[in-house]
């Protein structure tokens, strides 16, 4: 019997989670552990407890610091092997509340509306804050604090680059990285951070009051159509291969149109009525792909001929040289009819190549 090798993938912690762990280090520092906390346990939203390794230190002005590594787990996270940090200090003012969350380097600014997070505010989202309260007040418990009132900055080494690789810009998140995590765990290759971002991504384009975006499956599909269409930049929702649940969401959140943007292989899996168009829930079959052909007309020569095609790709290289634009059109408006059904909306579909840009056009 042949051994199944599929490996397991690892989870990790989020940014909220690590950011709560170094608040929770600095405080117990702070607040007495003079030789410094090299590991600290704190609790989750789903009441479970984990433990984090931790670097503390005490600066001048009896101020406390505390560092740990991310562990992303075998998520392809940003900020995986990213330092987060937390600086705690006695607050110099009088504050309503006893824990006082700020953002530091690295943590960025929310600076449009539609955000869970109030404009002006560091993007540190409401569970992580509540995650970073909750072990800054265990900390202060365990060593019976009282009524003193502490402020906690946290900070993300080179923060601000690495926001460059993410969508936080075009949220209008600046300067720096969110703090997110509603669980404290990173799943791998996480489908909730996906969808997560398609809502706060609509979110934003509604609170700026635009009635109609621009779904993309990649950044190639994404820029030609956002170049064409002159809309603006929160008008652009990366779906990635979340097809159906981003359909379905434009609706929900009110908008009167959509624009599809996509390549070959993705457009042809929504001709498909494929709901997730990732290879990993099965690679696009070229004989369901030519018999889409057929039913639109797709004479048994050519479709004879394209049955020993390697990849989608080659199909559409091979409909180009035989000058069967219509049949390309009429992949182009299947998507379409899927799109329009699945979400109750108007729907403009675009086929793209990295060569050319947009190459195709039909509308609702």
């Amino acid at each position: 019997m042949a051994k199944n090798n599929t490996k397991k993938l690892r989870s990790g912690y989020s940014t909220g989670a690590c950011s709560a762990a170094v608040a929770k280090a600095a405080t117990l520092h702070l607040l007495g552990s003079n030789k410094g906390v090299q590991e600290v346990t704190i609790p989750f939203p789903d009441h479970s407890r984990h433990s984090f390794t931790i670097k503390t230190s005490l600066l001048d002005g009896g101020i406390a610091k505390a560092t740990t590594i991310k562990d992303a787990g075998d998520d392809p996270d940003v900020t995986n092997g990213a330092t987060i940090g937390a600086i705690v200090r006695f607050s110099t003012e009088p504050r309503d509340e006893k824990v006082t969350i700020l953002g530091g380097p690295g943590v960025g600014k929310v600076t449009k509306p539609g955000l869970p997070i109030s404009i002006g505010q560091p993007a540190i989202n409401p569970v992580p804050r509540s995650m970073i309260k909750a072990a800054v007040e265990e900390g202060m418990q365990e060593q019976d604090a009282g009524q003193k009132n502490l402020e906690v900055t946290i900070f993300i080494e080179n923060g601000e680059e690495l926001a460059k690789k993410t969508l936080n810009k075009r949220l209008g998140i600046l300067g720096g990285l969110s703090v997110l995590g509603t669980t404290g765990i990173v799943r791998p290759v996480s489908a909730k951070a996906w969808t997560a971002t398609i809502d706060s991504s609509m979110k934003v384009a509604v609170a700026v009051g635009l009635d109609e975006i621009i779904l993309s499956t990649g950044r190639t599909s994404e820029a030609a159509v956002a170049a064409k269409l002159e809309l603006p930049e929160e008008s652009l929702v990366m779906m990635g291969d979340y097809l159906e649940y981003a359909l379905k969401a434009a609706a929900k959140h009110g908008f009167r149109k959509i624009h599809l943007a996509g390549m070959w292989a993705k457009i042809v899996k929504a001709a498909l009525e494929i709901p997730q168009t990732h290879v990993r829930n099965g690679a696009l079959e070229i004989s369901n792909c030519v018999k889409l052909l057929r039913d639109l007309g797709l004479d048994n020569n050519l479709a004879t001929e394209l049955e020993q095609a390697n990849t989608a790709r080659e199909i559409y290289l091979r409909l180009k040289e035989n000058g069967s634009y219509n049949l390309i059109r009429a992949v182009c408006a299947r998507a379409r009819d899927y799109a329009q059904k699945c979400s109750g909306l108007a729907v403009d579909v675009y086929l793209v190549t990295s060569e050319e840009g947009v190459v195709e056009y039909v509308d609702n």
